[in-house]
């Protein structure tokens, strides 16, 4: 059920919408989610990835594979991840691209930036502080 009138429902312009997206919000749409690990530790069920952020590929072709994210391509929205790549005929090899939702992250790159996300999101706080609302 749509609660807000002033998005609209329309296929047409949700697609465009996402496909027209400007970087800032590309940042966010190419999130993968945390492995369980990471989930119980940090209250969180996904994170925009990010260079240097370790991540198993769970989907596709190259399931299985863990490396290091070495780029993240938002106008292809893939990334592009250590050790999976492919031979060209001439010899040289080139990245795949794997979509982040694709891939589990296993391992986070923390900075005070990303620790600041992570306690912002983390869900034990909240349900805290909406507990003591109610007490009141």
């Amino acid at each position: 059920m749509k609660l807000n009138p002033d998005t609209s429902s329309s296929r047409r312009k949700s697609r465009k919408a996402h496909f027209s997206a400007p970087s800032s919000i590309r940042r966010k749409i190419m999130s993968s989610p945390l492995s369980k690990e990471l989930r119980g530790k940090h209250n969180t069920r996904s994170l925009p990835v990010r260079k240097d952020d370790e991540v198993r590929i769970v989907r596709g072709k190259y399931k299985g594979r863990e490396g290091k994210v070495t780029q993240v391509y938002r106008k292809k929205w893939v990334i592009h991840v250590d050790r999976v790549q492919r031979d060209k005929a001439n010899g040289s090899s080139v990245p795949i691209g794997i979509h982040p939702s694709n891939a589990v992250i296993i391992n986070i790159k923390l900075d005070k930036d990303r620790r600041a996300i992570l306690d912002r999101k983390d869900r034990s706080k909240t349900e805290k502080s909406a507990e003591d609302i109610v007490v009141d």
